[in-house]
């Protein structure tokens, strides 16, 4: 698809609010990155398990930080739209002016509510929520956190007259408009039938009685207009056309041109994430399926509970930089000298779905550095991520062009090990700063343009495999498989001495 002519005079503005940052672009009609700004910001985690934001100090606070800064790099240029995004699914109860109750319960990352998880599921039966919300119950779907709430929280339930995401709360404080996405909805199981695409109106009352649900919008679809509140609060022009949002990985996807079916994006940052575009729904019960960002369109994701704060936890622990870890991993040889990780600090999301799974580091001696253990590090979520394909195809995915985006593909190596220990190449596109660019660009096509994604961010380079270090993972790969299931028991345990360990501190 071509770029419709004379869009230079165009601007678009996208703005997404991650896990332990946000980011936030300018976009011209051709495609070209006029701005960029980055904030950062805290995750709370008040016990093991609970991992919460602040929707007040930490979302809008770092929208309208983001905002003034985008419209000062403008020069007084207005935007055409804006596009915004964030993590998700979360779930915020609101009073009926939008004012959170509590702080945000985040994703799956958020354990919380295991037995809020096994009680859904034994009422509505495994199978019947496979096959008509498209995804298991585990703990990144929204419906047994609400149960939580109900249980734990009850005046605060009794309170609550919205339900909010990170985009839909950015949409109601900016427009007034109480909107959901379909993609940010169909990860509310057991709440929304992928099938129908509509709310599961039944399920959704047995999940969380009373609740009134947010109208159903595209991620493609204005949702409404900048109020003259929400305009003295952020700077930004009152009328300005907002979309519904969607959840940024999404977005993320979006940004690099993952839109077709086959298409693979694997996004490198806090925790990594992976989407399949598919023309229908395969549901499988160690993966999500979704609806897409577009109409029409499905989509297979995978998500690893940690990542890129592996990372960061060693650079903490050994100290340095990002920086000059990566350029000492770089020269230790595939397989970091006998080291093999298991990456599960926060439990593990898909494929495994268990929240007691905890990290491993194998084959330690006196003669290992923190190179290798940063290597190690680096190869453990690269055999996370081919765990996560390999199931996806099980389920009925190509993987037929795999994109990378996201910070953790800065400096090339964990890029270059990703690929050797799949065994597949990696497109990196000219542009990785993610969802924010995602956000631009469906404001683009909610206000009638027709831009084409390719154009604005084309592919920048290839990743191929090196078959030398293919054949070296390859055998650490059936060995990583072969060590969770060998100390799954003992992770358990210690995930329990932890627990008590906690309750006993406070």
């Amino acid at each position: 698809m071509r770029e419709t002519p004379c869009m230079g005079d165009r601007m678009y503005m996208g703005i997404d609010i991650g896990t332990s940052g946000s980011k936030g672009v300018l976009i011209d009609g051709d495609g070209t990155l006029l701005a960029r700004e980055d904030v950062a910001h805290e995750t709370s985690r008040p016990q093991p398990g609970r991992v919460e934001h602040d929707a007040e100090t930490v979302w809008w606070s770092d929208f309208t930080t983001l905002a003034r800064r985008l419209l000062a790099a403008a020069g007084g240029r207005a935007p055409t739209a804006l596009g915004v995004s964030g993590i998700g699914p979360t779930l915020l109860p609101a009073d009926a002016d939008g004012t959170p109750l509590r702080p945000a319960i985040l994703y799956g990352v958020d354990t919380r509510a295991a037995t809020e998880i096994d009680e859904l599921t034994a009422e509505l039966g495994a199978e019947a929520v496979l096959r008509r919300a498209g995804t298991a119950l585990s703990s990144q779907a929204v419906g047994p956190k609400w149960r939580w709430l109900a249980r734990h929280e009850p005046e605060v339930m009794e309170r609550t007259e919205l339900f909010l995401m990170c985009s839909s709360y950015l949409v109601h404080r900016l427009t007034g408009e109480y909107v959901l996405d379909h993609h940010s909805a169909s990860q509310c199981d057991p709440m929304y039938d992928l099938h129908a695409a509509d709310w599961a109106h039944d399920w959704a009352e047995r999940t969380a009685p009373g609740l009134r649900l947010p109208r159903l919008l595209w991620p493609t679809e204005i949702a409404g207009t900048v109020t003259a509140r929400a305009a003295a609060q952020t700077g930004l022009p009152e009328g300005l056309p907002v979309t519904a949002g969607t959840v940024d990985a999404w977005a993320e996807a979006v940004s690099v041109g993952v839109t077709d079916p086959g298409e693979v994006m694997v996004m490198y940052g806090t925790t990594m994430f992976l989407i399949e575009i598919l023309g229908s729904p395969v549901p499988h019960p160690a993966m999500w399926t979704t609806r897409g960002a577009f109409p029409g369109t499905y989509s297979l994701a995978a998500g690893m509970a940690t990542s890129g704060a592996v990372t960061n936890w060693l650079r903490d622990l050994v100290g340095g930089d990002h920086t000059e870890l990566v350029a000492a991993a770089a020269d230790v040889a595939p397989g970091s000298g006998g080291l093999l990780l298991l990456p599960y600090f926060a439990g593990e999301r898909t494929p495994l779905f268990d929240p007691d799974a905890r990290g491993v580091l194998a084959g330690l001696t006196t003669g290992h550095g923190r190179a290798e253990m940063y290597r190690a590090v680096l190869e453990g979520i690269a055999h996370g991520v081919r765990h996560n394909l390999e199931v996806m195809r099980d389920a009925g995915g190509t993987a037929d062009r795999l994109v990378a985006v996201g910070g953790g593909t800065q400096g090339g190596l964990w890029t270059r090990i990703v690929t050797d220990v799949t065994g597949l190449p990696q497109h990196v596109p000219r542009q990785t700063v993610g969802a924010s660019l995602g956000d631009a660009f469906l404001a683009a096509i909610a206000t009638g343009a027709r831009p084409d994604i390719r154009v604005w961010n084309p592919v920048e380079h290839t990743i191929e495999p090196d078959p030398a270090a293919a054949a070296t993972y390859a055998e650490y790969h059936r060995h990583y498989r072969s060590l969770y299931t060998g100390t799954a028991d003992i992770a358990h345990f210690l995930a329990r001495q932890q627990r008590r360990d906690d309750a006993g501190s406070r």
